[in-house]
């Protein structure tokens, strides 16, 4: 199986390879649009700025090679959130793929959202297929996508927000699966075997 990993000067692509690795997988980092469009599986990770991150797609072309595969596609964290319409971050518009839209958490806590975190999902999910039913996961993030009809997983930090999204082919978690666990490694087998 040729599972890739989107290169675009984004943080934590290494914690993801070698979350990928202990699962018996070895990764490419590419950004090269033929090598995304032949993989078997495609991994968007994430750590950084909206404005920035689409930027570096945009200057690729890659933003319209990623909106047009076919194959099981998981974004995570600032991936997810680059996968919706737009984000207040720097007034960004995004990839489009979620008809979301991402904001900046409110100043009543502590921001970022830093730490672990339960997540509420749909057990008979095929992401979520073996997970514990009170699984924590770890996040770090300052934004969050809105809660929509695309939700498949939800958090709650200050309000509800997305922890989870699908549509199609599409899947994100804004949540560290590489960083969290056995249960991380759970999510990340589970979308490897979709």
């Amino acid at each position: 199986m040729k599972t890739v990993i989107v290169k675009y000067n984004a943080g934590n692509v290494i914690s993801v390879m070698n979350a990928l690795n202990r699962l018996g997988i070895k990764p490419i980092i590419t950004d090269d649009p033929e090598e995304l469009s032949g993989a078997d599986k495609v991994i968007f990770p994430g750590v950084g700025e909206a404005s920035t991150a689409m930027n570096y797609l945009r200057s690729r072309k890659l933003d319209q090679v990623l909106i047009n595969l076919k194959q099981p596609f998981l974004g995570i964290c600032l991936g997810q959130q680059l996968m919706c319409r737009y984000s207040e971050e720097n007034d960004t518009k995004c990839l489009g793929i979620f008809d979301l839209d991402v904001k900046k958490f409110p100043p009543m806590e502590k921001v970022p959202h830093m730490g672990w975190n339960k997540l509420d999902f749909n057990k008979d999910h095929p992401l979520f297929s073996n997970a514990p039913e009170k699984t924590y996961f770890y996040y770090v993030h300052s934004y969050y996508a809105e809660v929509g009809d695309e939700t498949i997983a939800t958090s709650d930090y200050i309000l509800p927000f997305s922890a989870a999204v699908q549509k199609n082919n599409f899947y994100a978690i804004q949540a560290h699966p590489e960083k969290s666990g056995k249960d991380g490694q759970i999510i990340l087998q589970n979308f490897l075997n979709l």
